[in-house]
């Protein structure tokens, strides 16, 4: 849980690393590819899945609908390597660079993120990015 023994101003400009969880007690992650910049999943981890991040080398994540604690890749294969994580000002976010041993998506796409967000004649709709 959150150090509460620290100011908001340690908290956003000191170099104590103290997460600030939200009321479920997850952090959002946001995962990029190391080498191409490119937003590869973008999830939620508390505190045991942060921790096993830090200790593995490798993303985990805390599931929402499943209520279990995951590593990214466990059945697939396709893990992602930790480069770095960056905290923001006010440490309740993390931007993870990692390498990615394969697609990221359960769709098999490189990204969750592969759709484009259109709208034509005031209709929304989704395309394909790249097509």
């Amino acid at each position: 849980m959150p150090d509460t023994t620290i100011t908001p101003e340690e908290r956003e400009t000191g170099r104590v690393f103290a997460p600030k969880y939200d009321a479920s007690g997850l952090l959002t992650a946001v995962v990029v590819n190391a080498s191409s910049g490119a937003v590869l999943v973008v999830a939620h981890m508390n505190d045991a899945a942060l921790s096993a991040t830090i200790e593995t080398g490798k993303v985990h994540f805390w599931s929402r609908s499943r209520g279990k604690l995951w590593m990214k890749g466990e059945s697939s294969g396709n893990v992602l390597e930790v480069v770095s994580i960056a905290v923001d000002c006010d440490q309740d976010a993390l931007v993870i660079r990692a390498d990615p041993a394969g697609p990221t998506c359960h769709t098999g796409a490189e990204s969750c993120f592969y759709r484009l967000l259109t709208a034509e004649d005031g209709t929304l709709g989704l395309e394909l990015i790249g097509t």
